[in-house]
């Protein structure tokens, strides 16, 4: 079963920063997942939610906000390309491309990793679009996906047939062992989020949970 440490190690440093991705490597996860969003530069930064809030309370669109401005409301604003710089490739990456960013930006920068030291076997991407998903198939076919969906098991394995992966990321509140037990027999690997009870996980991975997606990697051990 995979440690996973969720937007970094979110429960030990600030999410989606290089604290928190360091933080997680530490902690000797197998992989570390963060969130990726596109400025109206397009630089590829770390974000979950779109939208950068300053001391002051005003709300910055990371989509219509240049870098450079968000940077100076958000010291700790780690872009794409400083996580693969921060990690040189002692890490696996599991790589959320956000609903309806642009994936151009994204994609020349994989490109140019694996031409510098980063094998495709290092990242893994996935979405909860599958317009998304399908669009970074189409453009990195050799790097392994992930479907990420709440809830559906039957609309998750038809997303994943599309993409031609066998790795299904779902909400740990839809989740119960016999439907864990159920894919694993049918060669699905399931991906817990976000799941910080490792009794819990222990429980799962006697019926074949393939990982976990935790903000705390500490307590699994």
């Amino acid at each position: 079963m995979k440690i996973i440490g969720h937007r970094g190690a979110r429960g030990l440093a600030p999410e989606n920063t290089i604290a928190a991705v360091l933080k997680g490597i530490q902690h000797q996860v197998d992989m570390v997942e963060f969130d990726l969003r596109v400025t109206k530069d397009g630089v590829v930064v770390l974000d979950h939610d779109g939208i950068i809030t300053d001391p002051n309370g005003t709300k910055h669109t990371i989509s219509q906000s240049n870098y450079d401005v968000l940077k100076s409301h958000k010291p700790d604003l780690a872009t794409f390309q400083e996580v693969l710089d921060a990690t040189k490739n002692k890490i696996k990456l599991y790589v959320e491309v956000k609903s309806g960013e642009p994936i151009e930006a994204i994609v020349t920068i994989i490109k140019n990793s694996l031409k510098n030291g980063w094998k495709q076997s290092d990242l893994l991407l996935g979405s909860k679009s599958q317009r998304t998903l399908v669009s970074l198939h189409s453009k990195l076919p050799d790097i392994q996906k992930i479907v990420i969906h709440s809830w559906s098991g039957i609309i998750s394995t038809r997303r994943a047939k599309q993409v031609d992966t066998n790795i299904i990321a779902m909400n740990q509140l839809s989740l119960w062992s016999l439907f864990i037990s159920s894919m694993a027999k049918r060669g699905w690997k399931i991906y817990a989020y976000t799941l910080n009870d490792p009794k819990k996980a222990k429980r799962w991975q006697k019926h074949g949970l393939a990982g976990v997606v935790t903000d705390n990697p500490q307590r699994f051990k």
